[in-house]
């Protein structure tokens, strides 16, 4: 194993797991969370769940499984490069999308407000629900047994409520402090991942023009080049060839910032990481650059009155599903009947839908409320 900086997270030195385990002989306490991730079902789900458009809409369109391996691939990455832990950082790439709902920020959204007088629905509280509890694969004990630095870092956010109930693991957000490098790496990927991701499908759907994003510098400037180099090519290929610089330039800056900030800040140790400001970051230019592509897909795509019309559909599949489940526990498959019978039926009903595929969900609405379907 190579030698990592000295505040990279050590699974030597890591807090383990809540159920101690032996060590394993041929890989790394992080490749094991890896590969425990990879073999989950919930991992398996993400194939059919969607970013934004809807699992039946097309093939080529970015799934949360395609989406977290593009993640882990950019994290990872970087997490080389700044000399950290980089089985750990693609361990927590790979499950932080664990909980997300059928449709997208939609579907959660919609789960949310079924459960506000229950606790409410986060898709970060869920992913560590399925890693902690939900997964049913090991005879020892529930859910995959991750070390603390993995569900750790699949937390990205969490109220000081929430965090309470969470006791050790919920300390950083009462106390502000940061997670590890690693952690904090993946936040960035994943911004970095679906940003750029969004514009291709936009662009593949047609619900965005080229013209339109000629008027955001990030795109612009890096098809400028892409032409400068290659003035022959055009249509999907000019599209890829701007995409992949835009990443790069992303992940350039995000590296030179980064180790800017680790050199002033000096840690020596992971607590001194943990008790300093963010060391993640892109530069203020590229912030700036990056947060007016946010918004210019905020306004362009995801409040397109195409994707408006299948979001509101999928809002009320949502609550459709779980009033008929929360008023008839009886409809329920049976591990959430007893799921249900020993807790809170609207959690295990959440449980439920939040696990659905978009596919899935659309089949048990028809079951459950069109005449001839069973």
């Amino acid at each position: 194993m190579r030698d990592l900086a000295p505040y990279a997270v050590d699974d030597g030195a890591s807090r383990g797991r809540v159920v101690p385990e032996p060590r394993p002989k041929a890989r790394s306490e992080f490749q094991r969370d890896r590969d425990r991730i990879v073999h989950s079902t919930a991992f398996r789900r993400l194939e059919y769940k969607t970013q934004v458009f809807v699992n039946h809409e097309g093939d080529l369109f970015r799934t949360r499984l395609t989406h977290s391996i593009e993640v882990a691939q950019i994290a990872r990455s970087i997490a080389r490069a700044l000399n950290l832990n980089d089985d750990l950082t693609e361990a927590i790439a790979l499950a932080h999308d664990l909980g997300h709902t059928p449709f997208g920020h939609a579907g959660q959204d919609a789960l949310n407000e079924c459960m506000q007088a229950h606790g409410g629905f986060e898709h970060n509280l869920q992913s560590l629900r399925i890693v902690d509890r939900l997964e049913e694969r090991y005879g020892a004990f529930d859910g995959l047994n991750l070390m603390f630095e993995t569900r750790e870092g699949i937390l990205k956010h969490c109220s000081p409520a929430k965090a309470r109930e969470l006791g050790e693991l919920g300390r950083r957000f009462i106390e502000g402090r940061r997670p590890s490098l690693e952690a904090q790496i993946c936040n960035l990927a994943d911004e970095i991942a679906y940003n750029n991701h969004d514009v291709d499908d936009g662009l593949r759907s047609g619900l965005l023009t080229l013209e339109q994003l000629e008027g955001v510098s990030l795109f612009a400037r890096h098809a400028a080049e892409a032409d400068a180099e290659f003035p022959n090519i055009s249509g999907r290929r000019r599209v890829h060839e701007t995409i992949r610089r835009m990443i790069g330039a992303l992940v350039t800056d995000l590296l030179a910032e980064s180790g800017r900030r680790i050199a002033a800040a000096a840690p020596q140790t992971l607590a001194e990481v943990r008790a300093a400001p963010a060391l993640i970051a892109f530069t203020d230019t590229m912030q700036a650059e990056n947060r007016a592509l946010k918004g210019f897909l905020r306004e362009h795509l995801y409040q397109h009155y195409q994707v408006l019309r299948m979001t509101s559909k999928a809002r009320r599949i949502i609550h459709d599903l779980f009033g008929a489940f929360v008023g008839d526990p009886r409809l329920l498959p049976p591990q959430y009947q007893e799921m249900a019978a020993t807790g809170s039926v609207e959690r295990a009903t959440a449980d439920y839908i939040a696990g659905m595929t978009d596919r899935y969900s659309m089949k048990e609405h028809r079951r459950l409320f069109s005449v001839g379907e069973l």
